[in-house]
C-alpha cells in the first residue's frame, strides 16, 4: 500500500514524516512533489575507485539554468529536507522530468525508517537538457512498514548517509569493508 494525501497529511501533522518547506500545493493524491536545490556536483576523477574516498566538486546552478551533459554523471540535492520516522519514503521520478530524458537517481529510491535529512540525486540525462534550481524534480511516496523497527537509520551508528545536508553527498561505499 501508498499512503494516500490524507494519509501522509495524517502523519505531517503527527510528526511521522516532515517536510521542510512544505506546500500544500505539492501534495499530489499519494505524493509529494520535491524539487532541485540550488547546487550540483560531480566527481573529480573520471574514473572512481570503489574502495577509495572520491571527491566531487560542487557549482551553483546559475539563474538561467544549467546545461547537463549526456556524457556526464551529476548529483543533485533536493530542496526539501525531509524526515520519515515510520514509514518507507520513496523517491521516484516525475513523469515530466522524466519525458525530458533525465533519471535522478540510478538505484537509490528508497529511503529508511528513520531517514532524516535532503535527499542526494543521482543525475543521468538521455540529451542535453537545461536543468533549473527550484524545478520540480521527483516526487516522494511512503510505504507502511509491515513489523516493529529495531533500529530506525537515524539511530545507527554506522548510517553513511543520515542528517545529510543541502548539498549532494558523494558515495561512502569506501567505508564499508570488503
Amino acid at each position: 500500500m501508498i499512503l494516500s494525501d490524507k494519509r501522509i497529511l495524517e502523519e505531517i501533522a503527527t510528526g511521522s514524516i516532515k517536510i521542510v518547506p512544505y506546500s500544500r500545493e505539492c501534495l499530489g493524491s499519494n505524493s509529494y512533489d520535491v524539487h532541485l536545490g540550488d547546487c550540483l556536483a560531480t566527481y573529480d576523477a573520471d574514473e572512481l575507485d570503489a574502495k577509495k574516498h572520491n571527491t566531487i566538486t560542487y557549482f551553483d546552478i546559475p539563474e538561467e539554468g544549467f546545461v547537463l551533459q549526456p556524457s556526464s554523471f551529476y548529483l543533485g540535492v533536493t530542496a526539501e529536507y525531509t524526515e520519515t520516522h515510520a514509514h518507507v519514503p520513496f523517491l521516484e521520478g516525475k513523469s515530466s522530468t522524466g519525458r525530458l530524458g533525465i533519471d535522478i537517481h540510478a538505484t537509490a529510491g528508497k529511503g529508511d525508517v528513520g531517514f532524516c535529512g535532503n535527499w542526494t540525486l543521482e543525475i543521468s540525462c538521455k540529451k542535453p537538457v537545461r536543468v533549473y534550481k527550484g524545478m520540480p524534480i521527483g516526487q516522494l511516496i511512503y510505504f507502511p512498514v509491515d513489523g516493529e523497527i529495531e533500529e530506525k537509520y537515524n539511530q545507527k551508528k554506522n548510517a553513511k548517509y543520515s542528517g545529510q545536508p543541502n548539498k549532494p553527498i558523494e558515495s561512502m561505499m569506501w567505508k564499508n569493508k570488503f
